[in-house]
């Protein structure tokens, strides 16, 4: 039950025993193209596919080296360890940042990112932190933000690494122009492939402006894909094909069953958690469907609590992140998730803190839990 890398399918395990192939092959090709389109389907897009052999930050570095250069105007909201680091790559490209901070837990609003937008005519880009696996939240006006990166051509860039393929992203109906995912996640692959979504506007002003690097550099992806369908690198095959076999298995039960399913199991689990007396962290307007964040119970220690409920009922979850380490710790839903981890982590985090002497109601929180799951 961690935010990643989640739980993988063994269809998708096996789908790694295939041969090593040419990489300059048709065979290749075959393989490429189909995880192109598969893709493409997941991301609700048209838009071109670069599948980088690399983990979630290297899209991320990617979205930021391909668009930003010294002393570009860009504005992004800053509330967590990874739209912090997001700021950073984007400050180290010599960028003129606009952070829009709020405390970890909360989001910026869309009237706060609205005004950066009215008090700044010259944005070259917006960049988000769609999920924030470090606090739990999630932003939920991203269909609105395209009126302001319309106004003056802005670029409107988005990391979802840590929810896409969990929740409803429809890239083209929100006209985001790079957007990118990992494999590890909610997508259910193994971790090390990492793709990005790239508008017809960005990839043109990608061509005209390369940037100073060599295995990032998008405009590489984008000739030899056009030219033969193969990569310019060599690309971790292996991986490709078991993220290509996890794409299968969401398109087999139906992106809409999907959401609704990490929708109903996230819903399960902040309230059979709550009920246990647990506290979600963020505020309720922006709490995250696939990484659950809990304040800590008074004097609950961290290691203690996480290695009792991994080494006796093998459960993992994970911890807090610099200022919230031994604060709370976060439950991933994402991937394969259905009632039976709802069920067993609840019941596990229940029973552990029984263990250490809290008197908690784990008939209470399973329970509820069990009424948020019936639609399943």
């Amino acid at each position: 039950m961690l935010p990643g890398p989640t739980n993988v399918p063994n269809r998708v395990m096996r789908a790694m025993l295939a041969p090593i192939i040419n990489h300059r092959s048709d065979d290749f090709v075959e393989l490429y193209t189909d995880v192109v389109s598969k893709t493409q389907q997941v991301f609700e897009t048209q838009n071109d596919i670069v599948a980088l052999s690399a983990s979630g930050t290297g899209a991320v570095e990617a979205g930021v080296v391909n668009i930003v250069k010294k002393d570009d105007k860009v504005i992004i909201p800053v509330n967590g360890e990874f739209s912090n680091r997001l700021s950073q790559l984007i400050e180290g490209q010599g960028a003129n940042v606009i952070r829009l901070e709020t405390p970890p837990g909360e989001n910026a609003t869309f009237d706060q990112v609205k005004e950066a937008f009215d008090n700044n005519n010259d944005v070259k880009a917006f960049y988000v932190v769609h999920n924030e696996t470090s606090t739990g939240t999630m932003v939920n006006y991203l269909d609105k933000v395209s009126d302001l990166t319309s106004r003056n051509d802005s670029m409107y860039i988005v990391d979802s690494v840590s929810l896409l393929g969990g929740a409803s992203l429809p890239v083209d109906k929100w006209n985001i122009d790079v957007c990118m995912t990992g494999s590890q996640k909610a997508i259910a692959a193994p971790p090390g492939i990492s793709p990005i979504s790239i508008s017809p506007k960005a990839k043109k002003y990608m061509i005209e402006n390369p940037p100073a690097t060599m295995y990032f550099n998008l405009a590489r992806y984008f000739k030899y894909y056009e030219e033969s369908k193969h990569t310019p690198f060599t690309p971790a095959l292996p991986l490709l094909y078991a993220y290509r076999e996890a794409l299968s298995i969401l398109l087999e039960e139906g992106l809409e069953n999907v959401f609704n399913r990490h929708k109903i199991c996230s819903d399960a689990l902040y309230a059979g958690l709550s009920a246990l007396g647990l506290t979600p962290f963020a505020k309720e307007e922006d709490r995250s469907i696939t990484i659950v964040a809990l304040n800590y119970l008074d004097g609950l220690e961290d290691k203690t609590f996480r290695n009792t409920l991994a080494q006796k009922f093998r459960v993992l979850v994970a911890g807090g992140f610099g200022n919230l380490k031994g604060k709370v710790f976060r439950v991933g839903c994402m991937g394969e998730v259905q009632r039976y981890h709802v069920m067993r982590t609840i019941s596990s985090i229940a029973s552990t803190l029984d263990m250490m002497g809290y008197d908690v109601d784990a008939k209470a929180g399973l329970k509820i839990a069990e009424e948020k799951l019936k639609d399943l």
